[in-house]
């Protein structure tokens, strides 16, 4: 036992354990910001669905109908009248004011048509500079809308003898039946809380892993790490992230168990494939960073590459815009992120419950990633050992 106690790896892992204990940089950047920063996504997105987006109706008609076309329009889950106006113009400088993000126009002659069996439109305008707002209103309002007209259909033909059922028959003569699979509640926590919170693991992963080796070259203790490792780089980089991936790995559970316990996000699939999907994430991005690293040998510029590059792993990832409609640049561009492979792992595995033959790819995916980071080993060696490269901000 004491052998064991004694040996190089043992000594570099016991020094890097005091120095998270002795700093508060590390424990909050491993431990207390990745959680606060999970609790603040989930509460964002607390709803689940887009509720209650301020809207203006415009009643030219001011009769019975429009009323109660105004009340079912309010009555939608997505939106709430918030003004009740005359006229189109006072309307659209709502909208330009970005007080309302939507107008619907009831025109002036709505009751008189619809009891003279013509053609009445009405008017919808949306604010489409937010696409989630946008589409989320489109498709209530619209559903709203055509729920109305059938109803004036049917009322019409009831009137001219049909019996109602084959009113609504003739009302609806094509039926569609649509299926949601895997996201049946249209729920926002399944797509973007799924998708946020091991993005901002992977950022706190990847720069708490450039700080802590980092800090090494800008301190000037890098010498004194190499040498407890007896100048075996790689009895030193591994001494000094495992601390770290163990509790990056804590982290990863904490978010699990807010994902599938406290958002019921659904697990058809593999447990233990999630679990060791994203422990090949951590290692996956923390020899990443040794390569920032040994690329730059400075840890505030390997901080802001590192900012950069973690980010952009969620617009490329397909979850925002789907890869498959992506431009083929952009597509290859999305496989120099482990978090691309991540997700599709997770997303099979907790929405879809494929079987992992599925997902053998994606697991796969990680081996360049951390041979790159095993190849970036003998270059960082140079940097630990020779003091030009301390004392770097």
């Amino acid at each position: 036992m004491n052998n064991l106690m004694n040996t190089p790896l043992f000594l570099v892992i016991r020094r890097e354990t005091a120095r998270i204990a002795d700093s508060w940089v590390l424990i909050f950047s491993t431990l207390i910001a990745p959680v606060t920063a999970f609790l603040i996504i989930i509460w964002l997105f607390s709803s689940g669905v887009v509720r209650d987006l301020p809207i203006a109706v415009v009643d030219q008609d001011h009769t019975a109908f429009s009323s109660k076309v105004t009340r079912m329009v309010d009555a939608t889950q997505v939106c709430k009248v918030r003004w009740r106006l005359n006229s189109v113009d006072g309307a659209r400088h709502l909208m330009e004011a970005g007080k309302i993000d939507a107008i619907v126009v009831l025109p002036g002659d709505l009751e008189k048509k619809l009891l003279d069996n013509e053609a009445t439109p009405i008017a919808v305008y949306i604010n489409n500079t937010n696409v989630v707002k946008g589409g989320a209103l489109k498709s209530g309002l619209y559903s709203t809308l055509s729920t109305i007209s059938a109803g004036v259909k049917v009322q019409i033909a009831v009137k001219k003898g049909q019996t109602p059922s084959q009113a609504i028959e003739k009302a609806r003569p094509v039926k569609v039946n649509f299926h949601l699979l895997f996201n049946p509640f249209g729920n926002y926590s399944y797509f973007l809380v799924l998708g946020l919170l091991p993005l901002l693991a992977v950022v706190f992963i990847f720069l708490g892993s450039v700080y802590a080796l980092g800090i090494e070259f800008k301190e000037g203790t890098a010498g004194e790490l190499i040498s407890l490792a007896e100048n075996r780089v790689g009895v030193a980089l591994i001494g000094k992230m495992l601390p770290y991936t163990f509790l990056f790995f804590m982290d990863m559970m904490i978010m699990n168990i807010f994902l599938i316990r406290t958002l019921g996000t659904p697990l058809k699939g593999s447990l233990m494939a999630i679990l060791l999907s994203e422990l090949l994430l951590i290692i996956s991005y923390q020899l990443l960073a040794i390569l920032f690293l040994k690329l730059t040998a400075n840890l505030r510029l390997s901080l802001s590459l590192g900012s950069a590059y973690t980010m952009m792993a969620l617009t490329f990832s397909g979850l925002t815009f789907p890869s498959m409609a992506m431009p083929l640049l952009a597509k290859l561009f999305s496989l120099i992120f482990p978090y691309t492979f991540w997700l599709r792992i997770f997303m099979s595995q907790t929405l879809r419950g494929e079987p992992i033959t599925e997902v053998v790819v994606s697991f796969l995916a990680f081996i360049p990633f951390i041979l790159g980071g095993f190849l970036a080993f003998p270059g960082i060696k140079r940097k630990l050992t020779h003091s030009k490269y301390w004392f770097r901000e």
